[in-house]
């Protein structure tokens, strides 16, 4: 991948960590695991859950053309978890094959798993994937992903299929 293909965005969607009830972990341990997966990642974002204020923070990442942006937190059935409709708000096309895997890994863990809605799409040439906002849950959907990333942005910036 190229240097501009290397860069990450992190969004961390929580009420409670954006007011400073408590400090953000999912969003550093994410950032931790892109990073030692080679991608420049800067400052987390934090907004509070909200459909509009979620899909204005992906809209302002993806200005920035990172290769992916990554959301945690959001994605279960609390009447405030709005980051898939966000997503879907902001993406161009979705990529369901992310979302399946990671419910299906998720789901070897804990049973738990199956409740999550995270879903994964494109927006013009960024990738947009949705984790849970546990810190574990994070980063264990996040290396569900991370083995076929080098490949889908390979692909979104215009790459060939190996043969």
């Amino acid at each position: 991948m190229t240097d501009d293909a290397r860069r990450a965005t992190v969004i961390t969607v929580s009420t409670r960590a954006a007011a400073g009830v408590y400090d953000d972990e999912a969003g550093p341990r994410l950032v931790e695991a892109l990073t030692a997966a080679g991608f420049a990642v800067g400052p987390v974002v934090v907004v509070p859950d909200g459909r509009a204020v979620v899909a204005e923070a992906l809209r302002d990442a993806i200005e920035q053309q990172p290769a992916v942006v990554v959301t945690t937190g959001g994605t279960g059935l609390h009447p405030r978890d709005e980051t898939p409709e966000a997503t879907s708000d902001v993406i161009d096309y979705r990529v369901e094959g992310i979302a399946e895997a990671m419910r299906v890994a998720a789901c070897k863990i804990t049973p738990m798993g199956m409740l999550s809605r995270a879903t994964a799409g494109v927006a013009d040439r960024t990738l947009i994937v949705n984790l849970p906002g546990s810190p574990k849950g994070a980063v264990e959907n996040l290396s569900v992903v991370l083995p076929v990333l080098a490949h889908a942005i390979d692909q979104l910036r215009g790459g060939d299929h190996s043969r």
